[in-house]
């Protein structure tokens, strides 16, 4: 019989060997896991980190876009103040418009072209009313020149006539031309006339005398509407009742011309050298 002692031998011999038991193994898988979560942690905080750094980016570019608005609006706002109080709907517009260089170059050739509008409008009524004014002007100076020559024909006619009134006489019609003179005078040579009349009359009664004047010239010195000054160049001839014929002579005077009850009469005649 065999031993009991061998075969518990033999059994021994053909049982596998367990591997030992590592104590250092439940402590490595602690620490693997707490460094997972770590890293985990840090990848958390990473994208928190960037989120923010978004967040910021995205800020800063709504600050810029609000600032280049607000800028837009000022602009706008100034062109409005500038401009007339119907644009109103367009400051909206300009504030809604985006910030960039197209609009705003825009805006500029607007208002530029809003200005260069305005001024032609301006001249265009400037250079009207100054032809206006001035076909006025032209139509009063010519009816004031019309009016001019009118008042010295006037008292170019006046003038002659009371020369030739005043100079020519018929001893035959003395009283008739001594009261023409009268009736054409004013004033105080019509006073003074009416004094020496009378001796007047005697005196070409005497000689016989016929005296016609002719007028040669007529200018006039002044005048205003109702007076006048005339230089009168004239000539007479004399003859008496006994065929006596003296040569023409010349006359320089100076006539002074005034109305009187809406006709204008001699007022003062002086001979001038």
């Amino acid at each position: 019989m065999p031993s009991f002692r061998r075969r518990a031998s033999v059994i021994d011999a053909d049982r596998v060997d367990e591997p030992p038991q590592d104590p250092g193994k439940p402590t490595d898988a602690a620490e693997a896991l707490a460094l997972a979560e770590e890293a985990e942690a840090e990848a958390a905080e990473a994208e928190a980190m960037a989120a923010a750094a978004r967040a910021r980016a995205r800020a800063l570019r709504l600050r810029r876009q609000a600032q280049a608005a607000a800028v837009v609006e000022a602009e706008a706002t100034e062109v409005d103040r500038a401009g007339s109080d119907t644009e109103d709907s367009d400051e909206a517009d300009v504030a809604e418009q985006p910030a960039d260089a197209e609009p705003v170059r825009t805006r500029r050739r607007w208002r530029a072209a809003r200005v260069l509008k305005t001024l032609a409008a301006t001249l265009a009524v400037a250079c009207t009313a100054a032809l206006v004014t001035l076909s006025v002007l032209m139509v009063l100076d010519h009816r004031h020149q019309a009016a001019d020559q009118q008042r010295r024909a006037e008292y170019t006619a006046a003038a002659r006539q009371s020369v030739v009134t005043l100079m020519s006489l018929d001893f035959n019609k003395a009283k008739e031309a001594v009261q023409r003179i009268i009736d054409n005078s004013t004033g105080q040579f019509k006073t003074d006339f009416q004094n020496t009349a009378e001796d007047f009359v005697k005196v070409a009664v005497e000689s016989k005398a016929v005296t016609v004047t002719k007028v040669t010239a007529t200018a006039v010195e002044s005048m205003t509407d109702d007076t006048a000054t005339v230089l009168v160049a004239a000539t007479s001839s004399v003859t008496n009742a006994a065929g006596a014929k003296q040569e023409p002579r010349a006359w320089r005077l100076s006539v002074n011309l005034a109305r009187d009850g809406g006709q204008l009469k001699l007022a003062k005649v002086e001979f001038v050298p």
